[in-house]
């Protein structure tokens, strides 16, 4: 069976003209309304994981991996792909941001000697919704995330919290990310739409988490996501 590489896959012409809903050797991916409308597909399709064996499988409505994505160079955007894995104490093999020190430029600038907070870069699908519904083309990996979830409030996890992705891999959620201009130069106005405040004026940061990872493993389109609060008091979130 002839494989597609999804860091192929460069234009909704390509893709329609691979007619991916129907061909049964399409990369594993799972369609969010975002992604449907981007490859021509109606939104009132379910979210379906392509398999390699044929078999299409819905997707849970419980916590469970939309999406995944990695970079082997320090771009904003990230690659869709088949599968990442995740190597404890480092991050996803491959990826620019993986190592036991900070990889992220701007940490690097002010201290190289930095442990890596950021190892693995989390974002909730529901804010592409949000995204969505204000009128930006937002898709996974396209801020920078490895991993992009459905039904899980990342947001309000306390620090510490461990997700168990698959059949092995573990992250211990560090802190918030913290959106900075670049987010600008990807689409002009998304700065601000990924930001807000509560009842309170606190201000809010809505791009996702960071995590590090704690056990090894590989990380797929629909795998289930469990989640482990830590003991002892329960911290909020700060950006690392």
């Amino acid at each position: 069976m002839r494989e597609i590489d999804c860091n192929s896959l460069a234009s909704v012409d390509y893709l329609n003209s691979q007619n991916p809903i129907k061909n049964a050797d399409f990369c594993k991916f799972i369609q969010n309304e975002t992604a449907l409308r981007q490859f021509g597909l109606a939104p009132s399709e379910p979210e379906i994981l392509f398999s390699e064996n044929q078999s299409l499988k819905e997707t849970p409505m419980k916590p469970h991996v939309l999406a995944v994505a990695l970079s082997p160079r320090h771009e904003f955007s990230k690659s869709p792909a088949h599968q990442i894995t995740l190597q404890q104490g480092l991050g996803v093999t491959g990826d620019a941001h993986a190592g036991t020190t900070v990889r992220h430029r701007s940490r690097v600038a002010r201290d190289p000697s930095q442990p890596n907070l950021r190892q693995v870069h989390l974002m909730h699908a529901e804010l592409f919704d949000e995204l969505t519904a204000r009128g930006f083309t937002v898709a996974p990996g396209d801020l920078g995330e490895n991993i992009t979830t459905r039904n899980i409030d990342l947001l309000a996890l306390a620090a510490g919290t461990l997700l168990k992705i698959g059949p092995t891999a573990t992250i211990q959620i560090t802190g918030l990310r913290n959106p900075c201009s670049q987010i600008d130069a990807f689409q002009k106005g998304l700065m601000a739409a990924t930001l807000d405040r509560d009842a309170a004026g606190n201000l809010l940061r809505k791009a996702g988490v960071m995590g590090i990872v704690l056990r090894s493993g590989t990380v797929t389109p629909g795998d289930a996501i469990a989640i482990e609060a830590p003991s002892g008091e329960q911290l909020p979130l700060v950006c690392v």
